[in-house]
């Protein structure tokens, strides 16, 4: 049940578009922490929650640790938290770039940041 609800948020995030034509915009950002015990994991997570979660034009949000479980050789290991994004279009995405509550963020956390991957894509 929990997996279905999950794709059903995904699904809508994805369906729901400003213009037919227009992409929205995944940012899928994956850091790796310099102290990456689980509380710091958590705390980077919350942080995530805190500050980035309710910016205008975000159809969907999820920041969570990596899962331990899932080891096999196509896995990615070498990051500790995630954070996914799906901005409705390109103009929400550029305007959270630029938002306070994004700076704050990225100020207040950057010092554990050993590693930091973005990666943005167009969803149709």
């Amino acid at each position: 049940m929990r997996n279905t609800i999950a794709v059903a948020i995904v699904f809508l995030a994805f369906a729901t578009t400003t213009r037919a034509d227009e992409p929205q915009i995944g940012h899928m950002v994956f850091f790796q922490l310099k102290e990456n015990s689980p509380a710091e994991r958590q705390k980077l997570v919350d942080a995530c929650k805190k500050y980035l979660k309710d910016h205008d034009g975000v159809a969907y949000f999820s920041a969570g640790p990596i899962a331990d479980e899932f080891k096999r050789e196509v896995n990615d290991r070498e990051w500790d938290v995630a954070l996914h994004l799906v901005f409705k279009n390109k103009a929400a995405h550029d305007k959270y770039q630029d938002a306070k509550t994004h700076l704050q963020f990225i100020e207040e956390n950057k010092a554990n940041w050993k590693k930091v991957r973005v990666f943005d894509s167009e969803l149709k």
